[in-house]
């Protein structure tokens, strides 16, 4: 019956005296069976809550830095923030670096900049370059884990990936294109954000198998590099809807849906299937307007649960394998639009 702790500990745990719990350890006679049983499952009961212990009183900084739209950034603050008090007995400390766009070099400056004052983990969306990764490896090697949110950096020395499998996630968009237009024709707009985005290019990959297997008549039409703020994709959609007048859906990767669709009613063009991601507060918007076919969505709090519990194992603070474990992929319709809490 070996052990880690305290007499105390374990009488406490029990319900027994210590001195009984002490005669049951240093098997002495006279002590029955089932005292003997009660002191065993308390002891496994400990075992269990083993984490609950290191955690209590512990502090975590947790540095989130990410390459998004003011949109989606907040709708990830807010989840974190709601997810904070269900972490305790820890106490878990956040700080933000959100930018919309970024020049070379600045996501690195960030994460080494991190790496100097010392946090316990970061929670990072950045595109998947080298540097970015070469400043993960400066933060591996300093004991600060790194998490990957929603795009991933598999080459980088990152303990884990949270987020939706994002090449799933495109075969999924291309299957419910493919069903809405059914024999209607039409080609489809691909609109990404920024084509170094991991997540963003394996939701284009899952896409583009899909619908070559399933609709080979139809054209994709590629859209980039918008940075998914509005005002840019707003003129880089007018483009291309005015180069391009056979498209008749949308499959929005990066964003920005609002300023997709006000550049079709700009040139009054119709958009019969249009697909999008992340119940953001634009999305909730365009869904109860009727102006989104589906949104492919994921729960936030979940992902920011599971990010919070990685960077606490990769810390030794909770037991068992760390592993890169997809969140779920919802479909929502204007008819099952979920009440997302955000207070």
């Amino acid at each position: 019956m070996g052990h880690p702790y305290p007499i105390r500990e374990i009488a406490r745990q029990s319900g027994l005296s210590e001195a009984t719990v002490d005669r049951v350890l240093n098997k002495r006679p006279g002590v029955r069976a089932s005292t003997a049983a009660n002191v065993a499952q308390a002891i496994a009961d400990l075992d269990r809550q083993r984490s609950q212990l290191r955690l209590t009183g512990r502090t975590f900084i947790l540095d989130l830095v990410m390459q998004t739209p003011d949109r989606f950034s907040t709708a990830v603050k807010s989840a974190l923030e709601l997810e904070l008090p269900m972490l305790r007995p820890a106490v878990v400390r956040s700080r933000f670096d959100f930018r919309e766009s970024a020049r070379n070099g600045e996501l690195v400056k960030a994460l080494d900049g991190i790496r100097h004052r010392g946090s316990s983990g970061v929670i990072l969306k950045a595109p998947d370059e080298p540097e970015v990764s070469d400043a993960i490896g400066r933060l591996h090697d300093a004991g600060i884990p790194v998490v990957t949110l929603v795009t991933d950096l598999p080459l980088s020395q990152r303990v884990a990936y949270v987020g939706i499998d994002n090449r799933a996630a495109g075969s999924t968009a291309a299957y419910l294109v493919h069903r809405l237009l059914g024999d209607r024709t039409g080609d489809v707009l691909i609109a990404l954000s920024r084509s170094v985005f991991r997540g963003e290019e394996e939701r284009e990959i899952g896409f583009r198998a899909t619908m070559r297997s399933l609709s080979t008549g139809r054209a994709l039409v590629e859209q980039t590099d918008t940075d998914g703020l509005d005002a840019i994709v707003k003129e880089s959609t007018l483009q291309t809807v005015r180069r391009n007048p056979g498209i008749r859906a949308v499959y929005s990767i990066g964003g920005g849906n609002r300023a997709i669709l006000d550049a079709f009613d700009a040139v009054d063009h119709p958009c019969q299937v249009f697909v999008g991601h992340d119940l953001d507060r634009d999305n909730l918007r365009l869904l109860h307007d009727g102006r989104l076919t589906a949104v492919l969505h994921h729960d936030l709090r979940y992902d920011m649960r599971l990010a919070c519990q990685v960077v606490m194992q990769a810390q030794g603070a909770i037991d068992g394998p760390i592993e890169s474990v997809p969140s779920p992929i919802q479909v929502v319709t204007p008819y099952n639009i979920p009440t997302l809490r955000t207070t």
